[in-house]
């Protein structure tokens, strides 16, 4: 069970100063636990700690770094079943979703404590004309300086790891804000990392209001702003960031192809975790589902029987497979795009229905373009199906979006395959799987409105990271 209460983290210290955050446990609507909410002042000292500690933090060598993430591997596999508990309690995720969420997370801070030890400079020939002879150039990889991470509800683990860890392996003090609704196990990941030799000041984690949050975003002692969450905020937070290097992960209406040679039962099976899984409240869940139509009416009864086969109720139980969304009102606002969606001339092919904060697994077919249901991010349980005639034409369809994160293709053509990769406007094409599918140490990111640079450890160290050259003139000549 949760505490009954938890501090917050500033400079590596714990901090109980308050309990004026509650934390409703997302089944019961009970409160679950109360966390300390940091104001614009303590949020101001941590920065303050935070830069005073880039010196100490730069100064670790790699074996100390790696160190202290493998201290918070072992640290995770210890406390395993309470890290899962609190994930079902906080954010209403079935336990066996929490568990693999627990998993991945060890996993992020373990391909980070590997690639602490490997962040590699490069030699660069300078000898490109006679005027360079003897010159050499060499790079290292450097720590950008304090970074702001903001985390988002739906992954509040395994998301914030995918910040603190990269930043830890590269040497940058931060401070993180979790989010709001499920902020306990990120403080979890701070009563671990303080159990480290990092340098004071290296971490402060400081749940806040998103009136105090304004530093997070503002202040200049910030180098690096890193957000995960919906696209107008994270925007808007990039219009306002100043000078600092802004990386985005925000959200999208994942598509998913199935090609007329397809495994069609795989497929299912795999739409079903990719549209359902945690509710639907994923940025790459299966949104929008594009069948071909000599397979379109067989698919689509498959899909609406494995549906209707989908478990809902206590999280805490292990046969159920779709909890209650995040609030109340997010669950309504499924329930009003879908009923635009039929007012508009939509049909349901399963599901449709609302109980308090839970909404069934639902399937939507003839949904018009521009409907919100087509164009915004759902993030519930809910995808829509339509049928293409030519690949090119569901390429097209795909791409016919705002938002560009990854999409999915089930197919056995490998022309189609590589015409999809070539073609289809994301940042990551998954052949033969959902959209869904992610591996922690994979490049992971969008493009349109999906957000700015990538995640996956190794490419998070590159933007928390700036190469720096030294040029050496190797026999001491004057150039000519």
């Amino acid at each position: 069970m949760l505490q009954t209460s938890y501090p917050y983290y500033v400079a590596n210290r714990p901090v109980a100063a308050n309990t004026d955050l509650e934390v409703v446990n997302k089944y019961t609507g009970g409160s679950a636990t109360g966390v300390a909410l940091a104001d614009a002042g303590v949020i101001d000292g941590a920065i303050a700690a935070a830069h005073a500690a880039r010196e100490p933090c730069r100064g670790m060598p790699a074996f100390a770094r790696a160190a202290v993430l493998g201290h918070v591997v072992r640290r995770m596999q210890e406390r395993f079943d309470e890290l899962a508990e609190v994930l079902t309690i906080e954010a209403g995720k079935p336990i066996r979703d929490s568990r693999g969420e627990v998993t991945r997370g060890i996993d992020t801070f373990r391909i980070a404590a590997e690639e602490a030890t490997r962040i590699h400079g490069e030699h660069v020939p300078l000898d490109i004309s006679p005027r360079a002879e003897g010159y050499n150039g060499f790079t290292q990889r450097v720590p950008i300086g304090v970074c702001s991470f903001i985390s988002p509800f739906n992954f509040p683990i395994n998301l914030a790891a995918h910040k603190i860890a990269p930043a830890i392996a590269c040497g940058c003090p931060w401070v993180l804000k979790p989010a709001s609704r499920t902020p306990v196990g990120a403080l979890i990941l701070g009563e671990i990392l303080a159990e480290t030799d990092l340098p004071e000041g290296a971490f402060s984690i400081l749940p806040c209001s998103r009136e105090g949050a304004d530093l997070f975003t503002t202040d200049e002692r910030f180098s690096l702003l890193s957000f995960t969450g919906s696209p107008d905020v994270g925007w808007a937070l990039k219009a306002r960031a100043g000078k600092k290097k802004v990386v985005l992960e925000l959200g999208g209406n994942a598509a998913c192809i199935v090609d007329k040679d397809a495994d069609q039962d795989f497929a299912v099976a795999r739409i079903m975790i990719g549209a359902f899984y945690q509710s639907g409240q994923s940025c790459i869940g299966v949104q929008r589902i594009v069948i071909h139509e000599s397979i379109y009416d067989a698919l689509k009864s498959k899909l609406a029987e494995a549906a209707g086969k989908l478990v809902a109720g206590d999280p805490m139980n292990e046969d159920t497979f779709i909890g209650p969304l995040i609030t109340e009102n997010d669950a309504r606002r499924i329930e009003t795009w879908v009923a635009e969606a039929v007012g508009a001339g939509a049909r349901i092919v399963c599901g449709g229905k609302r109980a308090g904060a839970f909404y069934d697994a639902t399937f939507v077919e003839n949904v018009p373009s521009d409907s919100d249901l087509h164009c915004k991010e759902a993030f519930g349980p809910v995808a829509t199906v339509e049928p293409f005639d030519t690949f090119e034409n569901a390429c097209a369809s795909v791409n016919d979006s705002v938002f560009g994160l990854q999409a999915g293709v089930f197919t056995r053509d490998i022309h189609n395959a590589f015409y999809a990769w070539n073609n289809l406007e994301v940042g990551g094409v998954v052949i033969n799987d959902v959209p869904s599918f992610r591996v922690d140490s994979m490049p992971y990111g969008g493009i349109k409105d999906s957000g700015l640079g990538r995640e996956g450890i190794r490419y998070a160290i590159e933007d928390m990271t700036e190469p720096r050259l030294m040029v050496l003139n190797r026999i001491g000549t004057t150039p000519v």
